[in-house]
C-alpha cells in the first residue's frame, strides 16, 4: 500500500505507450477520489479510467508517482475506511479528449469513406443506423439489436464488417437480437465476423468463459456478484435453482466459502460453460449440476440457502426452492424480481389465494407485513432503509406471506420468515426496478 511507482527513461525512449501511474480504489468511492485528485490537480485528463480485472478502478494521476500524504487523505479524509494504493498501466488507453474523436466518431468516418469508395452515396439515414452503444468482450463487440437494419447495408458485404471491426479495434463482431422465449434464455445473436463466440470475462477474480451466441451475461449483476461473495457461508449447502454459467455459483464457492452448491440449469450450452468455468475456478469438486427443469429437482430437506436469480420473477421456482430448504433449521432465499415503481400508481399485492388467506389465522406463526397508510415502518418495527421504495417494501411482504403459506403446505408443519433485506441490483427500464430480497425461513418450533 502506498508504494512508489516511477516510470522509467527507457520506456520514454522506446516509442511504446509511456506505462502512467495510477490510483487504484474500490468503484464505491471512484467519484470522490476523482474529485479530490482534480480539485489538487494531479488527475490524468489524457487518459481512461480503468476498470481492473478484480473489479477495483484505476485512476490515472499526472507525474511519476504520488506522495504518500496525499494517499493518506484519500484513504483518511476524503473516503474513511477505504483502501487505495499505486499501480501502473503499461498500456494506458487515451481518454476521449486525448484522442480527439470518440469510437462513434472514427466508425461514422471510417464506415463513411468505405462505403463511399463502393459507389454508394452516404446519407443521414444511413448514418442513423450505426450503433451509438455495444458491449466489448475482449476482442469481440456485441452490437445492439438496432443498428445496421437498412436494405443499404445487405449489398456491402462481409467487408463491411471488417471496417466496422477495424474502425472499433477489434477482430470478431457479433450482433444482438431479441431473447429466445424458449424459457432456457438463449440470446439471438448472429455472429458477423469471427470463427467462434467464446469470450471471457474477469469479475472479482473469477473467471467465466462462455459463448455470447448461446449464453447471455449480464454485467449489470457485478454489485450482486460481490455482495454474495462478502457472505460468510463456511460449511452451508447451496441451492442455485437458476445458474446459467455459475454467475452466483460461483461467488459463493470461491469467495463465500459454501461447502457445496447445487446447480440446476436446463440451457444445454450454459451447462457447457458452467461445468468449464468450475474447473478452470477450481471449485468443481464441490459443486452438482443438474441439468434440465428444476421444477423436477428430486432434492429435498438440503439446502441451508437457496439462490432464485431469474428475472422478470422466478415465482415459478418458489415451491421448489421451499422443498429443498432445511426441514430442522429452514435458511434464507435470495429471491430475484423486478418490481415496478410508477410514481402515484397504487400498485395492489400479490394476488392472494382463499387458502392462503386461512392460513393467515396463524399470525404468530406466519410473518405477515401488511403495508398500511404509507408507513415507514415494517410491522416488527424496523426502520426501512431511505433508498427502499414502498413498491419494493409491498412486493417483498406480499412474498413473505407466500413463501410462509407455501413452506407450511410443503413440510406439512407452520414455518416463520421474516424479511432480512432488500437489495437495489439494476434499473431494467424506466420505473422497473431489479431488487433480491433475503428473506429467512425458519420451522415454529413444535408445541408440547
Amino acid at each position: 500500500m502506498g508504494e512508489n511507482v516511477v516510470v522509467s527513461n527507457m520506456e520514454r525512449e522506446s516509442g511504446k505507450p509511456v506505462a502512467v501511474v495510477a490510483v487504484v480504489t474500490e468503484p464505491r468511492f471512484t467519484q470522490r477520489y476523482r474529485e479530490y485528485l482534480e480539485r489538487q490537480k494531479l488527475f490524468d485528463t489524457q487518459h481512461r479510467v480503468e476498470k481492473m480485472p478484480d473489479g477495483w478502478v484505476a485512476l490515472p494521476v499526472l507525474g511519476e508517482t504520488l506522495p504518500e500524504q496525499h494517499l493518506q487523505e484519500l484513504r483518511n479524509r476524503v473516503a474513511p475506511g477505504s483502501a487505495c494504493m499505486l499501480t501502473r498501466l503499461p498500456d494506458p488507453v487515451p481518454s476521449k479528449r486525448a484522442q480527439g474523436c470518440s469510437p462513434a466518431q472514427k466508425l461514422c468516418l471510417e464506415v463513411s469513406r468505405w462505403v463511399e469508395g463502393r459507389g454508394v452515396k452516404w446519407s443521414a439515414e444511413l448514418e442513423a443506423d450505426l450503433p451509438r452503444s455495444w458491449q466489448r468482450h475482449g476482442n469481440l463487440l456485441l452490437l445492439s439489436e438496432d443498428c445496421f437494419q437498412a436494405n443499404q447495408w445487405k449489398n456491402l458485404g462481409p467487408e463491411l464488417w471488417e471496417t466496422v471491426a477495424s474502425a472499433l479495434g477489434v477482430q470478431r463482431l457479433a450482433k444482438r437480437g431479441r431473447v429466445s422465449p424458449d424459457g432456457t434464455r438463449t440470446p439471438a445473436v448472429t455472429l458477423l465476423l469471427g470463427d467462434h463466440g467464446w469470450v471471457e470475462h474477469v469479475d472479482n477474480g473469477i473467471l467465466y468463459k462462455f459463448d455470447v451466441t448461446q449464453c447471455m451475461f449480464s454485467f449489470g449483476n457485478i454489485t450482486e456478484k460481490l455482495r454474495v461473495a462478502s457472505l460468510s457461508c463456511a460449511g452451508e449447502v447451496l441451492v442455485d435453482l437458476y445458474a446459467g454459467i455459475g454467475y452466483f455459483t460461483l461467488p459463493f464457492l470461491v469467495h463465500a466459502g459454501a461447502a457445496f452448491v447445487h446447480a440446476c440449469e436446463w440451457n444445454p450450452h450454459a451447462v457447457v460453460a458452467l461445468r468449464n468455468n468450475l474447473e478452470i475456478n477450481g471449485v468443481a469438486d464441490r459443486c452438482q449440476i443438474h441439468f434440465g427443469d428444476n421444477r423436477k429437482l428430486k432434492l429435498s430437506n438440503i439446502a441451508d440457502r437457496v439462490i432464485l436469480g431469474l428475472i422478470p420473477s422466478s415465482e415459478e421456482g418458489w415451491p421448489i426452492a421451499c422443498q429443498v430448504l432445511r426441514q430442522d433449521a429452514g435458511g434464507i432465499l435470495h429471491i430475484h424480481q423486478n418490481v415496478e415503481s410508477f410514481p402515484g400508481k397504487n400498485l395492489q399485492p400479490l394476488e392472494v389465494s382463499k387458502t392462503e388467506k386461512e392460513h393467515w389465522l396463524y399470525p404468530q406463526q406466519i410473518t405477515t407485513n401488511q403495508w398500511k397508510n404509507g408507513a415507514t415502518r415494517d410491522t416488527r418495527g424496523k426502520m426501512l432503509s431511505p433508498a427502499t421504495k414502498p413498491e419494493w417494501q409491498r412486493w417483498a411482504e406480499s412474498a413473505e406471506t407466500r413463501i410462509a403459506t407455501l413452506l407450511q403446505q410443503v413440510h406439512g408443519k407452520p414455518w416463520k420468515t421474516q424479511i432480512l433485506h432488500i437489495q437495489p441490483v439494476k434499473s431494467y427500464a424506466p420505473h422497473v426496478d431489479h431488487i433480491v430480497l433475503d428473506l429467512e425461513c425458519c420451522p415454529c418450533p413444535s408445541v408440547g
